[in-house]
């Protein structure tokens, strides 16, 4: 397929710098980019389903509470949550 991409110059420049560090053409860059973009994109989602799982099917209160903490960070990122050194 032929398409054409516009993209902003930063982006371009990265694109560039790794069709010259693999030996590519910017064209094979941007699938190779892709392809790598959407298999990150397909783990992270496997993984969320997995806490996910791992949250339902829990039934010990303090582990569904520690999944559930390990789901808020899936969702919201590792710093969802503020830990209290104190306890």
């Amino acid at each position: 397929m032929r398409q054409s991409v516009t993209m902003p110059a930063r982006l371009a420049v990265e694109v560039e710098r790794v069709a010259r560090k693999r030996h590519l053409t910017i064209s094979r860059a941007l699938v190779v980019l892709a392809e790598r973009g959407l298999e990150v994109e397909a783990e992270a989602r496997a993984s969320l389903n997995a806490t996910y799982r791992r949250f339902m099917s829990e039934s010990d209160p303090e582990r569904k509470g520690e999944a559930g903490k390990d789901l808020i960070r899936a969702v919201f990122g590792k710093d969802a949550i503020a830990e209290d050194p104190l306890l």
